[in-house]
């Protein structure tokens, strides 16, 4: 009886564990720990080069940077013109069927992307001045202005081989390249130092156009043959899918834009004060989590494509919960990071990040849980009407709450609208789930 009242704790262990490994062992699981380990390898990396740069430069240059580079990240975004749902819905299965169209597909969404993105960026490059004088107003000389265009166009054709890679669940070797690129740039910007190279110009240089350079000679190095599959397909103008993704395109844009609006309307109201510097350092710690998301739902997308009865959906979500719960926990852990921790990392002369990050954390928890519905209405029920409807919400409450919030009060009282705007989104996603699932069948 004794032996056995001992030998209990142990045996309650060893089945934890067992679940523990087999919860691992599953093909999901692998790939999210793979995904997850090599986003935060990358994370890892931004957060150095975050450290590094505040302490080369002042808070009003660092500031000037966080623009540009936010600019550049946006509108690359921006032309992504809704590829990256089509790459997630119709690879996967195209992979696995060996369908006679893939190379066709492959080459139709990148040539389609590259001609589209090529004439917004030439409307930019010519208008990029202006619209620095009139509303970003960050003083940066134009040749900075023109490295930012130019470097739009090698982020674009570098998220569509990252979203090709992962749709094809080679998580392993895109995370490998990626962070072979950030060791690349860091010797770099560590060269640059002693002899007082490292300035904005020079950083958007290696971040834009440098950094993916590095990550196509390795692609190409690799993937030789596809390449060549790819040269000889054709363009087929259907294999777009215009109606989809022309729908997610427009959905995307509005909630890649709420996430730097309030950035850029602080530039607009508060230009060439250290507070801009103050929110973009905290926003880049945001942004840094939100990598977390992508990763996971990078890796659930393939999943939720594949779903055709209820007792799927159910499941799916129980997983989706459980990897997202993360990223959840990680903005809760930062909104309990005692400012000291900052004061260590980013020096004094950027104390008042503290306060503003840990404002916008808890905000952005609700934010994770929209995630789920997302993932359910655009590749399982292949909606993507719903996530337009979330994602202007937000953007709507976030612009207007913004623009009338940050002259008034100041840096701070933005997260109000956030909250808002997510609540909002959250509700109007989950209605149209509960919606389309009572359609499915057990």
């Amino acid at each position: 009886m004794v032996i056995g009242l001992l030998l209990l704790p142990l045996c309650y262990n060893y089945i934890m564990l067992e679940r523990i490994l087999g919860f691992i062992r599953k093909p999901t699981s692998r790939d999210v720990i793979i995904n997850t380990v090599g986003n935060y390898l990358n994370v890892v990396f931004t957060v150095f080069f975050v450290v590094l740069l505040v302490r080369v430069l002042n808070p009003s240059k660092y500031g000037e940077f966080g623009v540009l580079l936010g600019i550049a990240y946006v509108l690359a975004n921006i032309l992504d013109f809704g590829t990256t749902a089509s790459i997630y819905s119709y690879l996967p299965e195209m992979i696995e069927k060996k369908h006679k169209n893939l190379y066709v597909f492959l080459k139709t969404i990148f040539v389609y992307q590259t001609v589209f993105s090529l004439i917004i960026i030439a409307g930019l490059f010519i208008s990029f001045p202006y619209l620095d004088k009139v509303f970003f107003k960050t003083g940066a000389p134009k040749y900075e202005l023109y490295l930012t265009t130019f470097s739009v166009l090698f982020f674009v054709w570098q998220n569509y081989i990252t979203n090709a890679m992962n749709a094809a669940k080679e998580f392993f070797k895109i995370n490998l390249w990626t962070n072979l690129s950030n060791v690349i740039k860091t010797v770099v910007i560590v060269a640059l130092i002693p002899f007082h190279l490292v300035t904005v110009g020079s950083i958007i240089f290696i971040f834009g156009l440098l950094g993916p350079a590095i990550f196509f000679a390795i692609l190409f190095y690799d993937k030789k043959h596809v390449f060549v599959h790819i040269l000889k397909a054709s363009v087929v103008k259907s294999e777009f899918r215009f109606a989809y993704t022309l729908t997610f395109f427009i959905g995307s844009q509005f909630l890649n834009l709420s996430q730097r609006i309030d950035l850029f309307l602080l530039s607009y109201f508060m230009s060439r004060s250290n507070d801009v510097g103050y929110y973009v350092l905290a926003q880049k710690i945001i942004l840094t989590i939100i990598t977390a998301i992508s990763s996971i739902t990078q890796v659930l997308s393939p999943n939720f494509a594949q779903i055709k009865k209820k007792a799927e959906i159910r499941q799916q979500f129980k997983h989706g919960l459980l990897y997202l719960s993360i990223p959840a926990v990680l903005f809760l852990v930062l909104y309990l990071t005692p400012s000291w921790v900052f004061t260590l990392v980013f020096t004094k002369n950027y104390d008042k990040t503290t306060a503003i990050s840990h404002a916008l954390s808890l905000p952005f928890i609700i934010f994770v849980a929209i995630n789920l519905p997302v993932l359910f209405l655009l590749y399982t029920v292949k909606k993507p009407a719903y996530v337009l409807y979330a994602y202007m919400a937000i953007f709507v409450i976030i612009a207007a709450g913004c623009y009338y919030l940050i002259p008034k009060y100041g840096r701070f009282e933005d997260v109000y609208a956030m909250t808002a705007a997510f609540i909002v989104s959250l509700l109007i996603l989950s209605g149209a789930t509960w919606k389309e699932y009572k359609n499915y069948k057990e």
